[in-house]
């Protein structure tokens, strides 16, 4: 093993140690903003650093077997053994490399966009917690430690979108996201109760080492057990139908959305079915089921993009369907694609959100608190920001042709890849033809609505008043800085995993092979024709060059009004608006018939009737009676106890006669 390789252990330990150390500070001595900072983004800096080490340690052995490095024995019952050991594969460097890179320049973000709000130290424990959990995710050995990293990223989302809990909108919001989760995790839950039963193990090498012989291809366990992860990597990736808790996780400060949205928790759904990739291979329903998933989720969530005001809540759905395209790509088999994705994703997707965090920034600086948090947030009330902030103009732009798919950009070549293998696989059935024209469909929308969220925030004239504009100017270097790495990211990130018909192809396909071999030989083997290929990328291209044309042919910014002056929407544009009512029916369904019964049944009839009253007052109320007829009874007078003894005397004879 190489050197390098032992010291992943410091990439789990310096986000703890900066989590317990801004803990500290944030009860003794929350005012040491200086040292928060430090802290705070030294620790992940040096994740980052130890993670490239241990990465180019991996990258020099040929050997491509998994690197386990067990640290102590867990738990042991019965037949059960769970050690505290982590994992180092080709697919957990790659996850590596991308948490704690993209978590590093987040935090440096947020250095600036949070150096002003009391609660500083306790926001950056709470972030370095969070990177602490999603590297134990990705690095964990078997499936009861990544779920200690699952559970633990949940916990942070909670305490991080609801990071301003005095308002009950961000409270709110903390709640539904870890209900929502704990729906899902109940599925991974059930999943590792019958792998175990099924392999006697839980750890990911023996699982997957002896799956061929413990499963029957299509059988009934192994596709219950391959459901039961999906309804997990459902709601962590926030996948129809727990997608909802996504979009109200805007609640919380912007780099948190950056976090969630691009590297860390969101992609947790993503890496679980490539982990386990063998077991969907060998469930070939359920991986058909995860595809459809994907592909419905992509163009669903894309549709609602279309219509929303709140720059973040585009944004947010924009998450949701480019989710669902990795949940595509690795229902359809293309593992690596799905994974190449999630790594391209992660530039754009965090140079987007911290984008749109800087323009935030700008409007409340303007606004001195003389508006409210949504005025600073609603696309109405922005436009003509290119002329007060070029940088971030610049960079969101190039974030904004990576994400629509324009060629030579790095989402060209991730979402192409998965599109392309999901036609493929039209050979085999022709559901996947449908599913690949749900993707072209979604891009074309994806395409118009970010094309959308630029010309109404950057272009034509502002909407953010006269006397406000004195005030935008950019935002700090600190700020601005990790946009234009995230930027390079955006467009150089492609070349990861060229298509075959260009020079030097598949390098992450080949990279991620000894992780996804298994799998290889229940999958048929995909053959493009170059010319299709070529067909293919001409279509991707010109969906993306409509979806941004049409944009900008149909809209107009100069004839947009400031929120305050909008007109109501109205049909179409009123559903879309309202999300297709699905939080409504949601709550028309399930929370309030919830809520009613744990009201009246459970609390008033149950609790308060039937506890508190049939059994603690009646209790007492029976000890009182019987102490009463005691004491009536207990006169002190001869003759009243000889009249008690002879009529007991009587009754005696009787019952005996």
């Amino acid at each position: 093993m190489p050197t390098s390789v032992g010291w992943v252990w410091l990439v789990v330990v310096l986000p703890f140690l900066g989590f317990l150390a801004n803990g500290l500070i944030s009860l003794v001595k929350p005012q040491a903003k200086s040292a928060v900072s430090f802290i705070g983004v030294g620790v992940l800096v040096a994740a980052f650093a130890v993670a490239v080490a241990v990465v180019a340690g991996l990258s020099q052995d040929q050997q491509g077997a998994p690197y386990v490095l067990t640290y102590w024995s867990w738990m042991t019952v019965g037949g059960l053994e769970i050690a505290a050991a982590l994992q180092v594969d080709q697919l957990s460097a790659v996850m590596l490399i991308v948490v704690t890179g993209v978590s590093a320049l987040i935090h440096v973000f947020s250095v600036g966009y949070m150096r002003d709000d009391p609660g500083y130290p306790r926001y950056f424990a709470f972030l370095n917690l969070f990177v602490f959990f999603m590297v134990l995710l990705v690095l964990g050995a078997s499936f009861p430690v990544m779920f200690v990293g699952w559970e633990g990223v949940g916990l942070c989302s909670y305490l991080l979108i609801g990071f301003w809990y005095l308002d009950k909108v961000n409270a709110d919001a903390g709640k539904k996201a870890f209900l929502m989760n704990r729906i899902g995790d109940f599925g991974f839950l059930i999943a590792m109760f019958l792998i175990f039963q099924a392999t006697g193990s839980l750890a990911f090498t023996e699982v997957f080492e002896a799956a061929p012989e413990a499963f029957t291809i299509n059988g009934e366990i192994i596709t219950l057990i391959t459901w039961a992860l999906l309804r997990g990597g459902a709601g962590k990736s926030a996948q129809i139908p727990l997608y909802t808790w996504l979009p109200d996780a805007m609640a919380g400060p912007t780099p948190v959305s950056a976090l969630i949205h691009a590297a860390t928790m969101v992609t947790a759904g993503v890496y679980l079915v490539a982990r386990s990739n063998i077991l969907f291979a060998m469930a070939p329903v359920s991986s058909v089921v995860v595809a459809t998933v994907g592909a419905v989720t992509a163009l669903f969530a894309a549709t609602i993009a279309l219509k929303q005001w709140d720059i973040k809540k585009v944004l947010a759905y924009s998450t949701v369907s480019q989710l669902g395209y990795m949940f595509l790509g690795v229902g359809v088999g293309a593992y690596a694609g799905g994974i190449f994705h999630l790594v391209t994703h992660a530039f754009f997707k965090a140079l987007l959100f911290l984008g749109s965090g800087s323009v935030i920034f700008a409007l409340h600086r303007a606004y001195h608190a003389t508006h409210s948090h949504d005025d600073a947030q609603d696309m109405r009330n922005m436009g003509g920001m290119r002329k007060f902030m070029p940088w971030t103009f610049a960079v969101m732009w190039v974030a904004t042709f990576a994400i629509a798919g324009i060629p030579g950009l790095s989402g060209f070549f991730s979402k192409d890849g998965i599109l392309a293998v999901a036609f493929a696989r039209g050979h085999d059935h022709p559901v996947f033809y449908l599913l690949w024209l749900m993707g072209v469909i979604a891009a074309l929308l994806t395409a118009f609505y970010m094309t959308r969220l630029m010309l109404y925030t950057f272009h034509g004239p502002s909407r953010t008043g006269e006397g406000e504009q004195r005030h935008l100017a950019e935002a700090p270097w600190v700020m601005t800085g990790p946009l234009v790495v995230l930027a390079l990211g955006s467009i150089f990130a492609g070349v990861l995993n060229l298509p075959h018909v260009l020079p030097n192809p598949g390098w992450l396909e080949h990279w991620l092979e000894p992780v996804t071999e298994l799998s290889h030989r229940y999958w048929n083997e995909v053959h493009l024709a170059a010319s299709t290929e070529w067909l293919l990328m001409a279509v991707a291209t010109a969906i993306a060059v409509a979806g941004m044309a049409g944009a900008v042919i149909m809209l107009k910014p100069e004839k947009l009004k400031a929120a305050k002056e909008a007109p109501a929407e109205t049909g179409i544009q009123k559903v879309l608006l309202k999300k297709w009512y699905v939080d409504e029916i949601y709550d028309a369904l399930i929370v309030r018939p919830t809520v009613w019964m744990s009201r009246n049944v459970l609390w008033k009839f149950f609790d308060a009737g039937v506890i508190d009253g049939a059994m603690v007052n009646g209790s007492a109320w029976t000890a009182r009676a019987v102490g009463f007829v005691g004491s009536a009874v207990q006169t002190g007078r001869l003759a009243w106890y000889l009249l008690v003894f002879v009529i007991g005397t009587l009754v005696l004879l009787r019952a005996v006669m």
